[in-house]
């Protein structure tokens, strides 16, 4: 029987180890075997004529700066920094030139970009070895990601990665980094259910909009740290092929996530509720950068939307001057659909889909019940109800707003609200005009600077003066003079501070704390955060007061009300624990003394 039993043992043991053997050489073959489709180009050298005491000579091309101005040129291609704080760039030609005179021109915001992602990435996962693992998991995820980008668009990023900086090639080489970050976007709401992304738009046309012409809002809410959004950039592009388009984003950013084309076609994008992918395929911004300069009427936009698979689930709201409307294409890994409205003359998009195929889909339905995207919706119809008919001043003041419905106290920066004091940022278009208007720092609250795309693709701006139309220009926000506003600062200065020391189980002195609370005083957070502090100094009692302070407050998804409920229950179950404990040792102690 011992025999037997040993047999047994020992072959299962082989068996385990030879399919031990097997798995971990399948994953080296998917991981060494990944293919980004790096393109093959050579940087060439690029020769421009300079004319000099009467004769034309040619020599290579470089960035010529002038510090004056704060402009930088390369070979017809341009990037200027706005006095509104905006980076504003020209680019035009092929795939490869336009990709190599990005990284020309921005080579310093190139670096600091990745800087400031990088670093993000180690304040969450601050080990090295995990980083390592995470590398790992990011090749063999995206091991077909160059397939699915389109040639033209990895010649692009390929030329920009030139002028990549390696001290981060242990996470990859410069082009495969690049393509990469394109996918973060994706990957950010699939992995952390959108946590960082919640995105608002809405559109007005006919007897809606002030002039009856379509018009478009939205804020993108992305957000990877202040930093991240610190070099906001327009970049006006003159493809040698489709059409010219302008897009709002970050420098090295070759995908859409808000831009208009010559034709008046807009694209925005708004995460949906998406399963966790297995597998990488088109980015988002990639689908909407080929639909930005690729269409120009929504059929043709849905056309393109049909043709390429993502990995994640996305509405994407598209307006047309040709149409005189807009319309969402509501695309998910298995399905694409185009959903016209319920209303007449508007259309709004928040985070779920509202078409009737998907009515019926689970994510969607569990989105609905647990998130913040339905409330968001609700707010954004009350708003444009109250505001009739909507202008470009009106839907400004629609973006920026932070109270919740019927003007409810959320708090600051609750994700229940329009503006959530967290936009990358924020942009308006009236296509039939070709105007679109970017927000300025902070968040909303800066002015909206106006781009007439008209004077800028017909050659008529002046690169030694502000190419936007000042007299357009929508104020800054009033809220930002006032004293809330400054709290706001507070809010946003201490969080942080509080989870680091909450983290380390250091103490924080006690006008810290008072400062902290008064200044975000109807936020839930703030008192989840609290009750953190007092947990992890050992004060469970305290602990709970401010966790059922927070349930008090509005708190937009079920899944963090129910976080702080089990805060509340583990620490109620522990501290009736520990009295039943001190009540055996009063009772022992009492027998003990009775017994003398």
């Amino acid at each position: 029987m011992h025999k037997t039993i040993k047999k047994i043992f020992k072959y299962t043991s082989c068996v385990l180890l030879s399919l031990l053997v097997i798995l971990i050489a399948g994953v080296c073959y998917l991981y060494f075997s990944a293919d980004m489709r790096t393109p093959k180009h050579e940087p060439g050298i690029i020769m421009t004529k300079v004319s000099h005491a009467g004769t034309t000579t040619m020599v290579p091309a470089e960035v010529l700066y002038n510090d004056t101005l704060d402009l930088r040129y390369y070979d017809g291609n341009f990037l200027r920094h706005s006095e509104s704080g905006l980076w504003e760039l020209f680019v035009k030609g092929d795939a490869f030139q336009r990709g190599e005179a990005i990284g020309k021109l921005s080579s310093d915001l190139l670096h600091y970009q990745e800087k400031v992602f990088v670093d993000q990435i180690r304040e969450i996962v601050p080990s090295d070895s995990y980083l390592k693992f995470l590398r790992f998991f990011i090749v063999l995820f995206n091991r077909h990601l160059g397939e699915n980008v389109l040639e033209e668009y990895r010649d692009e990023i390929y030329g920009i990665s030139l002028s990549c900086t390696h001290e981060y090639d242990f996470i990859g080489t410069p082009y495969e980094r690049q393509l990469n970050y394109h996918s973060a976007h994706d990957l950010g709401h699939a992995m952390q259910d959108y946590m960082l992304v919640g995105c608002s738009s809405f559109a007005t046309w006919g007897t809606q909009s002030a002039d009856s012409s379509l018009l478009i809002g939205r804020n993108f809410d992305f957000y990877v740290g202040d930093a991240f959004a610190e070099n906001k950039q327009v970049a006006f592009y003159t493809p040698d092929q489709g059409y010219k388009f302008a897009s709002v984003g970050w420098p090295g950013m070759i995908g859409v996530l808000s831009g208009m084309n010559e034709t008046g076609l807009t694209v925005t994008i708004n995460a949906a509720k998406s399963a966790v992918p297995t597998g990488s395929a088109t980015p988002i911004s990639i689908l909407t950068r080929e639909i930005l300069q690729y269409a120009s009427t929504i059929d043709e936009a849905f056309a393109i939307a049909q043709k390429r698979k993502t990995f994640v689930s996305e509405s994407i709201l598209i307006g047309s001057a040709k149409d005189g409307k807009a319309a969402i294409i509501e695309k998910s890994p298995e399905k694409t659909v185009l959903f016209k409205g319920k209303e007449a003359d508007r259309l709004i998009c928040t985070n779920h889909y509202q078409s009737e195929e998907f009515s019926k889909d689970e994510r969607n339905m569990e989105n609905i019940r647990t998130s913040d995207s339905p409330y968001r919706f609700a707010r954004l119809k009350e708003l444009i109800n109250e505001n009739l008919p909507i202008d470009a001043s009106k839907a400004a003041s629609i973006l920026r707003n932070h109270k919740g419905l019927q003007n409810a106290d959320l708090g600051l920066a609750n994700e229940m609200a329009i503006n959530q004091f967290i936009a990358h940022h924020s942009v308006i278009f009236q296509p039939e005009k070709r105007l679109m208007w970017v927000s300025t720092s902070p968040w909303q609250c800066g002015k909206y600077v106006a781009y007439d795309l008209n004077k800028i693709f017909n050659d008529t701006i002046n690169l030694q003066h502000e190419i936007y139309s000042s007299n357009l220009t929508i104020p800054a926000d009033e809220f930002a003079e006032t004293p809330e506003f400054q709290h706001l600062l507070t809010y946003k200065k201490l969080t942080p501070l509080l989870l680091k020391k909450i983290r380390k189980k250091e103490k924080i002195e006690e006008h810290v704390l008072k400062t902290y609370e008064a200044s975000n005083p109807s936020l839930y957070y703030v008192y989840e955060v609290m009750g953190n502090y007092y947990e992890a100094m050992q004060q469970p009692q305290q602990a709970i007061v401010y966790w059922q302070k927070a349930l008090k407050k509005p708190i937009p998804k079920l899944q963090e009300k129910e976080r702080i409920q089990q805060k509340i229950q583990k620490q109620s179950k522990d501290g009736w624990s520990n009295c039943l404990t001190a009540s055996t040792y009063c009772t022992s102690a009492c027998a003990w003394f009775n017994a003398f």
